[in-house]
C-alpha cells in the first residue's frame, strides 16, 4: 500500500506550504513510503484529488486544499485530521497501515487487544495507569521535539 499525498508545488499560501512540509517531514521521519502528487503542475492529479475527497470533507466552496492524504484510493484525510492523528499517536491507523513493532501505536494496540482478550478492560491500578500515562505524555512530547 502506498500513501498518496496531494501537494501544490507552487502554492502562494505560506500556511499551505507549512502544512505540506509538516506532513511530508513526518512521513519521512516515520519512514512511511509515500508518493507526492503535485496538483499545481498536473491537472490529472488535481481533478482526481477533487473528485475523490468525500463531499462531507470538502470546504464550503467545494474545492479541497492540499495537502490531502490517501492510502491508494482510500481517503485518509486532510491536514487537520492528520494533525489530530499525530497528536493522538495514531498516524498509522489514520493512514490505514499496521504500526511497526515496537512503536507506541503498536504497544497501545497490543494493550487494548490483550486487555479485552483477558477480560480485563485495562482497569488495573489507577495509580499505575496515571503514572504510565504521564510517562507516555513526556515521551510523546520528547519525540515531537526531536521531529521538529
Amino acid at each position: 500500500m502506498v500513501i498518496r499525498v496531494f501537494l501544490a508545488s507552487s502554492s502562494g499560501s505560506t500556511a499551505i506550504k507549512k502544512k505540506q512540509q509538516d506532513v511530508v517531514a513526518f512521513l519521512e521521519a516515520l519512514k512511511v513510503e509515500y508518493d507526492p502528487l503535485d496538483i499545481a503542475c498536473n491537472e490529472e492529479n488535481r481533478m482526481w484529488m477533487r473528485e475523490n475527497v468525500p463531499e462531507e470533507k470538502k470546504p464550503a466552496n467545494g474545492i479541497p486544499l492540499p495537502p490531502q492524504i490517501f492510502n491508494e484510493e482510500s481517503y485518509c484525510g486532510d491536514y487537520e485530521t492528520f494533525f489530530d492523528a499525530k497528536e493522538d499517536n495514531s498516524v498509522y491507523a489514520f493512514l490505514g497501515l499496521a504500526p511497526p513493532p515496537g512503536s507506541k501505536e503498536a504497544a497501545r494496540a497490543d494493550e487494548t487487544s490483550h486487555g479485552v482478550e483477558n477480560g480485563n478492560h485495562a482497569e488495573g491500578n489507577l495509580d499505575d495507569s496515571t503514572a504510565h500515562g504521564e510517562e507516555e505524555e513526556e515521551d510523546e512530547e520528547q519525540e515531537e521535539e526531536e521531529l521538529r
